[in-house]
């Protein structure tokens, strides 16, 4: 039936017709994308102001600004990053450098994937149970920021994995013929090489703590005065928006806070990573 069809159509009315779905489906979803940025800052925009940044959240967030929620945002997002950066890139490394392909090799990566498509629900249940009870460190930032780490690090493992094995074999085969140690090669050829996708891989993580929810809450608590230390309860804007908008305080303040919740993991991801990229591409050229 589909031979037939082939042959009716064509060859290049056919391979038209694919390109044809291939380019709806593409415009489809960036259509999707664009209707959902375009909505919210409609909705949030028009009650951003300085105040509202900086301002302190008065009558359980119905007026008042969001600028603690902001600053526990930062907190939780980076020190997740500076936790989760380190393991990451050492797990990548040790996948692909130190060891050969085997049942070990197999057991970490299938962990990486199964730990990928865990809810994250799941994750604040574990990091409410061993960082905020067992471990005793309350609903803190440190709790949050723990927890956070444990949901990206197999993003910045992948991430960090793929960009180390684009590198050329015959860089490694030159730094050793030179009477470079292994982990001088590594610590000066391959990592250097493979920055860009490691810091894509980073900032994608980081832009996934920004807009965590469920396990945030679990972890770091709601708190809406501003954090003073890691041991101190935090509530990010993710948690703020969903706060509000579930229980009906302030649909105005939550539009406001999705809009700049929604601007910060854009600038995040288009900003951010574009400007890594192009200082890092910059500096390899020299």
């Amino acid at each position: 039936m589909r031979a037939r069809a082939r042959r009716a159509l064509g060859p290049r009315r056919s391979g038209a017709l694919a390109a044809g779905v291939v380019w709806l489906s593409a415009l489809a979803t960036l259509a999707v994308l664009i209707f959902i940025i375009a909505y919210v800052l409609w909705q949030g925009l028009p009650q951003v102001s300085w105040d509202f940044l900086t301002g302190t959240p008065t009558s359980m967030g119905r007026t008042g600004g969001i600028g603690p929620m902001i600053v526990s945002t930062v907190a939780l997002s980076f020190l997740s990053v500076l936790i989760a950066m380190p393991v990451g890139v050492a797990t990548a490394i040790y996948l692909t450098e130190y060891t050969r392909e085997g049942t070990l090799t197999r057991v970490i990566r299938f962990g990486t994937e199964a730990l990928a498509g865990v809810p994250s629900i799941i994750f604040g249940l574990f990091g409410f149970v061993f960082f905020v009870i067992y471990l005793g460190f309350g609903w803190s930032v440190l709790s949050g920021a723990l927890t956070l780490a444990i949901m990206i690090l197999p993003t910045i493992v992948r991430t960090s994995e793929e960009a180390i094995l684009t590198v050329p074999r015959a860089y490694r085969e030159v730094s050793l013929s030179l009477g470079a140690t292994r982990w001088q090669m590594v610590t000066t050829v391959v990592l250097p090489s493979a920055l860009p996708g490691i810091v894509t891989g980073v900032v994608l993580g980081l832009g996934r703590t920004v807009g965590e929810t469920a396990a945030v809450i679990l972890t770091a608590g709601a708190a809406l005065h501003l954090p003073t230390s890691i041991f101190s309860p935090a509530r990010s804007m993710a948690v703020h928006f969903y706060i509000l908008a579930r229980e009906g305080i302030s649909d105005a303040t939550a539009w406001g806070t999705g809009a700049v919740l929604l601007l910060s993991i854009l600038f995040i991801n288009v900003v951010i990573n574009r400007s890594l990229m192009y200082l890092m591409h910059r500096r390899a050229r020299r």
